[in-house]
């Protein structure tokens, strides 16, 4: 590790000092939009990991520079969640709608 290595860790720790750990707002956001886009399921991850963030926002132990993000991304896993459910819950419904056609016959 160099000199300017030294000096670089420090203003990331000062940038940091006092104000908590760093934010995961983006990595919240990305899940959010994925679990629109591609897979519902992390909505759910989205969701809890925001609730969490916010929380610890709300208390002083995050920064506090992600919080729009991170609400974003929080509501978005709750929208992806509730759509994941009802995708379930339908194709549930084809199913015991195909299993009583065929029944039928």
């Amino acid at each position: 590790m160099s000199f300017a290595d030294d000096n670089d860790r420090d203003d990331y720790d000062d940038t940091f000092r006092g104000r908590g750990e760093p934010h995961r707002g983006v990595l919240i956001l990305v899940l959010g939009i994925l679990s629109l886009m591609v897979c519902g399921i992390l909505g759910i991850a989205a969701w809890m990991m925001g609730k969490s963030d916010l929380e610890k926002m709300r208390l002083g132990q995050m920064d506090k520079e992600g919080e729009a993000l991170t609400r974003v991304g929080y509501i978005l896993g709750i929208v992806g969640s509730i759509f994941f459910i009802l995708s379930l819950l339908l194709v549930a419904l084809y199913v015991v709608i195909g299993i009583m056609f065929v029944a039928g016959r």
